[in-house]
């Protein structure tokens, strides 16, 4: 707000009159100015009470943003709340909304099961994420009493064969994995070496086969959980090793091998495994484990949803992005995939605030401490936090805490947002 006085240069506030007049009306005029100022900067108070400044001291730089809101989301206080940031693995919320608006939240991933003319088992993947040794433990189960075959054939055709997620590596981190139409485990194994250095699983429910145990010598892994596959086909090929390896368990006798395919007219669908986990909950494993892997198979999945398979990370963003824009009302994010590994990613706390509102009834879904409802995003040089406050009486407080520095204080942060709640 600015006060503009343009004064010509023979203009007096008063007219020409008899001093004693002069002085008492001077003095009102300086009255009535001193009231309006007054009242200015009380205004300008109460602005940077309520949009501005934290009631305590942390160390809030350009590269940062901090937004507080109450219960029906108007902003307490704010920092850079419209700078466009990296979200990290907060962005996750957006890929499971947008999820969860289209599928809904009792959708279930399937895998279909067919029969071709040469009595050949195919396999037709979805894009699971949660296609675990246990379930195709109890595939087997099912298959092993109804079912005889030659070759398993694999069909992962749901998803383009060559997906490159933008800010994922070659390293054998969980979070590196790739993502692929039929995959196992999370495409990941955990292992030890025993006193002859020999490979052993640390999972009771998941044998350590062949293929895995000769991908691991290739790789000179020593011991714990890593991707030991680095594309689709390797991926669904791990997969198929594994059911192959089950059936047998189970009395199947096979000499067939295992194949690549794709169902076609002449096949006989036999069984389709509709997931024992609903989206709701495979979000909720995805948000609490923060499964870069399963992010980005829902934004994927969701792509090939909405316009069609094969699915591609293009479909996927767009898809995300159409939600963004016309659901959310949110034009400018940019996104580039759905888990938040890529630092290309970027949006502002404002816009996360909205995304943060629109998933308040699935916010039993994220981690929960004490009374705080929240998801955390990590890069190098970068922290997020995102979530909700709950204890009140209206409804849980919303917060957005974004680092992209390094030497930040996230503990710091969160009990100077809690203090602003409480204030």
């Amino acid at each position: 707000m600015t006060f503009i006085f343009a004064l010509s240069s023979n203009f007096h506030p008063f007219p020409t009159i008899d001093p004693a007049t002069r002085t008492i009306r001077e003095a009102v005029w300086m009255i009535w100015l001193a009231a309006i100022l007054s009242g200015f900067f009380l205004f300008q108070s109460s602005i940077s009470y309520a949009g501005q400044n934290l009631p305590c001291r942390i160390n809030i730089t350009s590269k940062d943003a901090v937004l507080v809101a109450d219960p029906d989301g108007r902003i307490l206080y704010e920092k850079n709340q419209a700078k466009k940031l990296v979200p990290a693995s907060t962005i996750k919320i957006l890929t499971a909304l947008a999820a969860l608006n289209h599928f809904g939240p009792s959708f279930r991933f399937r895998t279909e099961f067919y029969r071709d003319p040469f009595q050949n088992l195919k396999v037709k993947g979805y894009g699971d994420p949660l296609l675990t040794s246990e379930v195709l433990q109890g595939l087997a189960d099912y298959l092993s009493t109804s079912v005889r075959f030659q070759d398993i054939i694999l069909d992962n055709t749901y998803f383009f064969s060559h997906i490159n997620i933008p800010g994922c590596g070659n390293s054998t981190n969980p979070y590196d994995a790739p993502v692929g139409a039929l995959c196992a485990n999370f495409n990941t194994v955990i292992f030890r070496r025993d006193g002859k250095g020999r490979i052993i699983s640390l999972e009771r429910q998941t044998p350590m086969i062949p293929f895995a145990r000769d991908r691991i010598r290739s790789l000179g892994l020593e011991r714990g959980r890593h991707t030991f596959l680095d594309n689709s086909r390797d991926a669904a090929r791990y997969a198929g090793e594994l059911l192959l390896h089950f059936l047998r368990k189970r009395g199947v006798k096979s000499r067939g091998i295992i194949r690549f395919g794709s169902v076609g007219p002449d096949d006989t669908l036999i069984y389709t495994y509709e997931s024992i986990f609903t989206l709701e909950t495979v979000v909720q494993k995805m948000l609490k484990s923060s499964s870069n892997f399963m992010a980005n198979q829902i934004l994927i999945a969701l792509g090939a949803s909405v316009y069609g398979s094969p699915g591609t990370l293009a479909k996927g963003v767009r898809a995300v992005t159409y939600y963004a824009k016309n659901k959310l009302e949110l034009q400018n994010i940019k996104i580039v995939e759905g888990s938040g590994i890529s630092r290309q990613n970027r949006i502002s706390a404002l816009e996360m605030l909205i995304i943060l509102k629109q998933f308040k009834p699935y916010r039993y879904l994220l981690k929960r401490n004490d009374n705080i409802l929240y998801k955390t995003g990590s890069l190098k040089g970068i922290r997020t936090k995102v979530g909700y406050i709950g204890g009140y009486p209206k409804g849980p407080y919303y917060f957005v805490i974004f680092f992209n520095r390094r030497n930040s204080d996230m503990n710091a942060a969160i009990n100077c947002v809690k203090k602003a709640i409480a204030h």
